[in-house]
Formats: structure tokens, sequence, C-alpha cells
């Protein structure tokens, strides 16, 4: 934690990789060990419960993000643009498209983009020898979204969903994650979506370990 230096190194998500690394270091070593931060690999957290079962299993903050943005945001994007296509809402249809990353994007991410445009930030730089032109970061980024979410309700939704989390990951205790993990694993249930259903069964499957980065702010992100 205090130096970030790489312990150690092996390939695989078999449980045997994490016995090989506690043969290794030794039972003496880990019991020094509180918490460790890894993705949502079963095999992982059922080695250290049967090895280390004094060791708190921490799922990572990326992976939970990023299940989110794919599995839910962008399919969600991807079935609204379909039902607006089959009901002939051609022009709501179209303003869906390309808004992957608008619509996963933090909104002070989007207030930078905007920002940079009005300093006129150069995103393609004006080549001299096929005569490309300049090409500045234009503005509009927070509009689009609130355009967005503002048209959809379960874009909405989704929004809402998207602060709670990163509300929860702020937090430094955790029976206050808890309750904001809780409050969207409510609204996941009452959209009655699929996809956000399926976010819900996700949280409440590893609720310990996401609660517990309130507790231990760690990342598997060195070795990602």
């Amino acid at each position: 934690m205090e130096t970030g230096y790489v312990l150690w190194l092996a390939h695989g998500k078999k449980k045997q990789t994490v016995y090989d690394f506690i043969d290794h270091v030794g039972p003496e070593w880990m019991d020094g060990v509180e918490a460790i931060a890894c993705d949502m690999n079963s095999d992982f957290q059922e080695a250290f419960e049967d090895r280390c079962p004094h060791i708190q299993v921490v799922y990572d903050h990326f992976h939970i993000i990023n299940n989110f943005n794919d599995k839910v945001i962008g399919e969600v994007r991807k079935d609204e643009q379909r039902r607006l296509f089959k009901e002939g809402n051609i022009q709501a249809a179209m303003n869906l498209k390309r808004t992957k990353y608008i619509l996963t994007s933090s909104r002070e991410t989007l207030k930078k983009k905007d920002d940079d445009a009005r300093k006129g930030k150069v995103i393609v730089k004006k080549g001299t020898i096929f005569k490309r032109p300049e090409v500045t970061l234009k503005e509009g980024y927070e509009a689009k979204y609130d355009s967005l979410i503002e048209e959809n309700k379960l874009l909405f939704t989704l929004d809402v969903i998207k602060e709670k989390l990163s509300l929860a990951y702020k937090l430094k205790d955790e029976v206050e994650m808890a309750r904001e993990i809780s409050q969207i694993m409510d609204i996941c249930s009452a959209s009655g979506n699929k996809h956000m259903m399926w976010f819900r069964r996700l949280l409440d499957n590893h609720f310990e370990g996401i609660i517990a980065h309130a507790t231990y702010k760690i990342s598997s992100g060195k070795v990602e």
C-alpha cells in the first residue's frame, strides 16, 4: 500500500494461482494482510476464504463501473435506439447514435470537455503535406447529455444510478455505502428493465465485497 511495489505476478485466474502466492509468502506474512482487491472472480474469493478467512475481499471499483457502463448503459442505449426506430421515431433514434461516451462519462468530464472546447483545444493538428485542416474540439457535451436524459426516462434513471454510484465510492463508512448501494438496487428493481435488474443481482451477489471499499480504498488496477 505504501510503496506500490508488485510482489507477485502469475498467469491465470484459478484458485491455484492464489494458493501459490500464499505458499510463497507463508502463513505468518498473510496473517498481517487485512484486505485484498480483486475483480469478481469467484475462484480468487473462494481461495482467500479457504486459506485466509480473516482477509476481507474488496471488489475493484473499476470492474463495477465498467460492468455498469458496458452491460447496462451501453445495452439500454442500444435497446432504446432499436425501439425508437421500430416506433418510427427516427430523429430520436438518430440522436442516440454515437452517444455511449457521453452517457457513460461523469458530468465533471463533460464540463471539462466543454471548457477545453471554449479554450480552442486542438484535437487534430494541421497537416502541411496533405493539407489537412486543423480540427478543434466542439462545445456541447453537457447540453447533449442533458437533452438525452430529459427525453428518455430510462436514461434519466441511469443518470441517477451513475451519480449515486459515484457518491457511494467516495464514502468512508460501510453503513453509509451499504445504504447507497441498497438504494441503487431498489431503483434497478423499480425500473423493471432487464439490464438494470441484472446489475441489481450483480450488486446483491457481491454486496459485502463492494461496500468494503468504504473501509479499504484499494484497487487491483496495478496488475490489470
